[in-house]
């Protein structure tokens, strides 16, 4: 393209190009500035997209300059065509109005630049940038596409605003793309999926007091995510669910204030990840199902009313559990899990309150593991449930069996007390003491020599069966609490 075709316009930033001196069209009135009103502006700030593909590509240089295009406050008309090309220039196309979406599908880049920009679209797809890429402020009335694309630097999405007419196609593409720092993006409002299935970011996201809004779908939908740090989400606001399942995060999973809403779906999904820190502090209820399971979490922490409806736990495994709440409110959480009775969920719950010494809190969760249990047993095996739960509490109430024992105790001594058993040889038998005659009955393994000596008859011959037979149950149950206590 010759110079002499050019608008003044165009020549102006002709000129500046290869001297990497900016062009700003705006006025200074912010209405006026609006890119989103772009299309009104007039010729003394419209620059044709083939006059930039021709800088870009096969523009003149200038000795000891560094060709970089500086623009903002333009309109671009046409299409920006830059498929496969290699552009050797940092471009900076700043508060501009695109009529037609940008095509750079697998081009090379140096830097790009498109902060506060108006756009229909844009395809960075295969993309290879070997700065950041940056979309501050930018609004998007239809796809971005960074699938496959290679960012050496971060992308930054802050306060950037997607939105899409085709509620099936993804609002940002970002799926198998591969970032070499962080991607910054709060307070985005995103209208439309936001994809980022099988990503790579080594760096940290940042999704604070974003948007993300998807009625009745994914409005997050990052499957087999690697994070190399952290991904910060405090007071994010979802419509629609969050699928994060196969996700490896080595830092924290931060949702601290978020409100994340998926009614009659499953509001987070975070199965077969690794994380390190899951935090769901200060949350308004979840509105939807909490999908953890077969996760790996170190510490996991999140009040126990943030999750009011049905969550799924079966082997996720967690090594702390913060805050450190009694467990009568952490219980009723595994009442609701969607697989039913979950002996695992139990066990990882009394494990972690073991963690922190809170030996009761872990009984406590045992115990109603074992009530939970009996409810899915046969009658005959409910009935030897209450019985077991009545008297001893399934093992993890000792001194519930301890004063069974005396209570027996202090009923069979009155009993024998006031019926002598006749003894088995009168002339060799020692004195009969009905204290110790029911204590012999009631020990399986300490004798006074009293229960070989005499023997009842009748009901209280019954009554010494009953004795032998409880007082193994429950001396067994004094036993092993005594021996856990010692252990501690």
């Amino acid at each position: 393209m010759e110079i002499n075709e050019l608008t003044a316009a165009e020549e102006r930033v002709w000129r500046a190009f290869p001297r990497g001196e900016p062009v700003d069209f705006r006025e200074g009135d912010a209405e006026a500035d609006n890119p989103a009103l772009g299309s009104d502006w007039g010729p003394e700030r419209t620059v044709r997209a083939a006059v930039l593909r021709a800088l870009f590509l096969g523009a003149a240089r200038e000795d000891g300059e560094i060709p970089t295009l500086r623009l903002s406050g333009a309109r671009v008309t046409g299409q920006l065509k830059l498929a496969y090309a290699v552009v050797d220039h940092p471009i900076h196309l700043r508060y501009c109005h695109f009529d037609e979406s940008p095509d750079l599908y697998g081009t090379r880049l140096r830097q790009l630049n498109l902060r506060g920009s108006v756009l229909p679209a844009v395809n960075l797809a295969s993309t290879r940038i070997d700065g950041p890429l940056r979309m501050t402020l930018c609004r998007v009335r239809g796809t971005v596409r960074l699938a496959g694309a290679e960012i050496a630097g971060a992308l930054f999405m802050d306060g950037a605003e997607l939105t899409t007419s085709d509620p099936s196609v993804a609002v940002l593409q970002l799926h198998q793309a591969v970032l070499g720092d962080g991607f910054a993006a709060p307070g985005l409002r995103a209208r439309g999926k936001v994809l980022l299935d099988g990503a790579t970011v080594g760096g940290s996201i940042s999704l604070d007091d974003a948007e993300l809004t998807n009625p009745g779908d994914h409005a997050l939908c990052a499957r087999s995510l690697e994070v190399r740090a952290d991904i910060r989400a405090r007071n994010l606001r979802t419509q629609g669910g969050i699928d994060l399942r196969g996700s490896r995060i080595a830092g924290s999973l931060d949702f601290t204030g978020a409100r994340l809403s998926n009614p009659g779906g499953t509001a987070l999904r975070a199965s077969s990840c690794v994380i390190g820190e899951l935090w769901l502090y200060r949350c308004a209820p979840i509105e939807g199902r909490l999908h953890l399971r077969r996760s790996r979490i170190d510490v996991l922490g999140f009040e126990s009313e943030v999750a009011p409806g049905e969550v799924l736990f079966n082997n996720l495994s967690y090594t702390a559990l913060n805050p450190t709440e009694p467990a009568h409110l952490r219980l009723p959480l595994l009442e609701r899990d969607g697989d039913g009775y979950v002996p695992y969920a139990y066990e990882q719950l009394a494990a972690a309150y073991r963690h922190v010494g809170d030996e009761g809190a872990a009984r406590r969760v045992q115990l109603a593991k074992q009530r939970r249990h009996r409810a899915t047993l046969p009658w005959i095996g409910r009935a030897w449930g209450h019985l077991q739960d009545t008297t001893v509490g399934y093992g993890f109430r000792p001194l519930r069996a301890a004063v069974w024992l005396l209570s027996l105790l202090a009923a069979g001594s009155i009993a024998y007390a006031l019926h002598h058993p006749q003894p088995l040889k009168a002339d060799e038998a020692p004195q009969f003491n009905p204290v110790f005659y029911t204590l012999d009955l009631l020990l399986p393994v300490i004798s006074f020599g009293q229960e070989d000596a005499f023997a009842p008859t009748g009901g209280y011959q019954f009554l010494s069966y009953v004795l032998i037979l409880t007082g193994w149950i429950l001396a067994t149950t004094v036993i092993a609490g005594v021996s856990r206590s010692v252990t501690r």
